[in-house]
């Protein structure tokens, strides 16, 4: 959840095209840790498996960084 919070408070108005590109390849990655459900594990970030699922937050946060990413990329090219 932190790190779609970081995409997301990073991407609020922002104007670079290199750090729009950057916070686009970490929600790229964030989204790696999904599983076949797209529900994210708490616990893949550390290595374990306890089979904890967060709850509602972390996928509000993500729709929140999407969002705002999407918003500042609107008609901003970036080239990786």
């Amino acid at each position: 959840m932190c790190s779609f919070w970081l995409v997301s408070d990073d991407t609020a108005g922002m104007a670079d095209p290199e750090m729009l590109y950057q916070r686009d390849c970490c929600l790229e990655r964030m989204l790696g840790y999904s599983n076949h459900l797209d529900c994210m594990r708490a616990d893949e970030f550390a290595g374990g498996d306890a089979g904890n699922f967060p709850q509602a937050f972390t996928h509000l946060a993500l729709i929140s960084a999407a969002f705002n990413l999407d918003r500042n990329l609107d008609g901003k090219k970036i080239v990786s």
